[in-house]
């Protein structure tokens, strides 16, 4: 099958959707599936092979956080030539109502389209603008996808219609085949607590884990935390308490393989998010090398980390996150349990399983009704979507 898929956002600065298109269009290609992805990138920018640059970038707010988005003319001319010379047979746009690539492709695009919806916001201004001037183009839409029950509630209330819902995928066993690094791990004097994200986006939760510092370190003085990700590491301690910042070493941004190994060498890894999550790639990350996780009670993490696959403690409250975070470091046990049912739920997640359910998508919207109307393709789209509306994205 020849596939495009079309990535809203730039692959200059690594993000969650950039992350899920990479990994996607490479278990394809494995598979045996011709595979062209087109984003915005900076023309310096080291791209794989199957990524074509539809053009700079620039930096917009959205969502609750900067986007680095491209959009105008001459990016249209580029999305143009790259529809025109792909020959796709089902093009995969990622979310179409953002304005960037994916609404010019979704403009110049004739045939099958699969969109996914990321985004969590039942408030969205943007879409709900958005939508009168789109409706046109969205209509074109074959199949939709949502990562999450709750991207799916915000694609039913602001364009309407409905979608299944697949979850982001992840590679299990490059997670589960990390090496523990020495510096990383904890020890019973120096436990190690770890958190991964972009440090200065608020919703991300480093102000949280913050306020929770001087509590955990009353009852823990040696602990260690490992913060990883883009930020000003001097904008972060001074909203610390000197003792708090002390207790602090910043990574900077990592690579995929030690951000593996961070989160398989340490004792617990936090993610204090307090909004605008639809899914929690890394909370799946983090299980998949057999981390202890502990994650406020969003409802996306919520579902994420059912059957015991984590531990959640009250979304904002730094008080609550620190007697979490103490009692875990005090209880080994509890640890190792946690670790291993988070473990065998990342399963569900990884891209074996979920790269079919798109798959069965593809067939779907290529093959068109009239061949589907029976046997195996309609099946697996009964199925797929039977189970996407009633497991929230298992």
């Amino acid at each position: 099958m020849r596939i495009g898929i079309v990535s809203p956002y730039s692959f200059d600065v690594p993000g969650g959707v950039q992350l899920h298109v990479r990994d996607l269009a490479e278990h394809l290609i494995s598979l045996g599936h011709y595979v062209s992805v087109l984003a915005p990138a900076d023309d310096d920018t080291p791209l794989p092979d199957y990524v074509v640059s539809s053009g700079r970038a620039v930096p917009v707010r959205y969502n609750g956080s900067v986007a680095r988005l491209s959009f105008g003319p001459l990016t249209a001319t580029r999305v143009g030539r790259w529809v025109e010379a792909g020959h796709f047979d089902v093009v995969h746009l990622h979310e179409p109502v953002t304005p960037s690539v994916s609404v010019l492709a979704l403009w110049a695009v004739e045939g099958p389209i699969v969109a996914t919806f990321h985004t969590s916001n039942l408030r969205s201004r943007a879409m709900q603008a958005a939508y009168p001037l789109l409706r046109p183009s969205l209509e074109k839409i074959s199949a939709r996808i949502a990562v999450s029950e709750d991207a799916r509630r915000t694609v039913t209330t602001h364009l309407g219609g409905d979608a299944v819902v697949i979850p982001n995928g992840v590679f299990v066993e490059r997670f589960a085949s990390a090496k523990r690094r020495g510096d990383w791990e904890g020890t019973a004097a120096r436990p190690t607590i770890a958190f991964l994200g972009r440090m200065e986006e608020s919703r991300k939760g480093m102000p949280v884990l913050a306020q929770a510092l001087p509590h955990i370190l009353a009852e823990i003085p040696g602990v260690r935390v490992l913060i990883a990700g883009p930020g000003d590491p001097d904008s972060i301690r001074k909203e610390m308490t000197k003792q708090a910042a002390m207790a602090c070493e910043f990574l900077g941004p990592v690579s995929d393989q030690d951000k593996a190994s961070l989160l398989a060498s340490v004792d617990v890894y936090v993610a204090p998010n307090t909004g605008g999550e639809s899914f929690g790639i890394i909370l799946i990350e983090a299980m998949s090398a057999r981390a202890t996780v502990l994650a406020s009670d969003l409802p996306a993490f919520a579902r994420v980390l059912r059957a015991g696959a984590g531990q959640m403690f009250r979304n904002g409250d730094p008080v609550d996150l620190a007697q979490s975070v103490v009692g875990l470091l005090r209880n080994p046990l509890r640890r190792e349990e946690l670790a291993a049912a988070g473990r065998e739920r990342a399963n569900a997640f990884d891209w074996s399983v979920v790269a079919e359910d798109v798959l069965a998508v593809y067939e779907t919207v290529v093959f068109g009704a009239s061949s589907v109307r029976t046997g195996e393709h309609d099946s697996r789209w009964a199925r797929l979507r039977r189970s996407g509306k009633n497991s929230g994205g298992t």
